[in-house]
């Protein structure tokens, strides 16, 4: 209440005729976009104006002007940690870039809808970068930085849809000398029926075995089957074997046939 009523007489005196040359203006925190931060070294609740980022509790107090901020960087976004950082990056590229580290997540959405109104350009990387190098080769070439394209580098939305879309090109992309699976399974398919078609010739040959079997008749089957006997008998008897019965067969050819006398039949007297 006392410092409400110090802030009233303090803006009523700057109101007076012989003050309006400095054109200054009673700025108003609005703290319920506020969040809590480390830009020093201890935890601090730091309060946007619509023209300022200030924190007027702690020392050393902390008072950022919005028209010298170049751009807004918010590290340590998406890795599902409770914290990320801010990094203020300012137009003077000569001045060290200012750090709130440990914000809540739970602060995210609220501390972009303030840099949305202030219209302050803001990016969001998943990491924290090393922003004394990237100055000292922005003010080394500064040509070379805008040529390639500003702060662009940091929008981590581009360069998730260009990888995105580089993937998609791999996937859409096919060599020529490589058959598509269609045609392999064409090319199985060929073969199995080709194999099919093997076993149906063998099939009809083995059909046409047994119909001409079937043809036969059973004299022929039976000629034959001796025959078989006959070739496997010869093979298996020894040369003595064979010499016995050629002696025996021409025994029997020099002898002649052996006529025996018909018996007269006996009539009683």
């Amino acid at each position: 209440m006392d410092f409400q009523n110090f802030v009233n007489r303090v803006n009523d005196l700057w109101g007076q005729p012989k003050f309006k040359e400095f054109d200054l203006e009673f700025d108003q925190p609005l703290r319920e976009l506020g969040f809590h931060g480390v830009p020093h070294k201890a935890s601090a609740f730091i309060v946007p104006t619509s023209s300022c980022l200030v924190e007027l509790i702690e020392t050393p107090f902390l008072v950022v002007s919005l028209s010298e901020i170049e751009i807004v960087n918010l590290e340590r976004v998406g890795l599902g940690q409770k914290n990320f950082d801010m990094a203020i990056v300012f137009k003077d590229f000569k001045r060290d870039v200012l750090r709130i580290d440990s914000i809540p997540s739970t602060s995210l959405d609220g501390i972009k809808e303030w840099l949305d109104t202030t219209d302050i350009k803001y990016y969001e990387s998943r990491l924290n970068m090393n922003w004394r190098a990237i100055l000292k080769t922005i003010t080394d070439d500064p040509q070379n930085f805008i040529d390639e394209g500003g702060w662009e580098f940091l929008n981590l939305e581009a360069s998730d849809s260009d990888s995105d879309g580089s993937q998609e090109s791999d996937q859409g992309y096919e060599p020529s000398d490589v058959e598509p699976e269609s045609e392999s399974e064409d090319d199985g398919s060929d073969s199995a029926s080709l194999v099919e078609s093997d076993d149906d010739e063998d099939g009809s040959e083995e059909e046409d075995g047994s119909e001409e079997e079937e043809g036969k008749t059973w004299e022929e089957l039976e000629r034959e089957a001796t025959n078989a006997d006959r070739e496997k008998g010869g093979e298996s008897d020894s040369e003595e074997e064979r010499k016995r019965r050629k002696m025996k067969a021409f025994g029997k050819s020099r002898a002649g046939p052996i006529s025996s006398a018909a018996k007269r039949p006996k009539f009683r007297r």
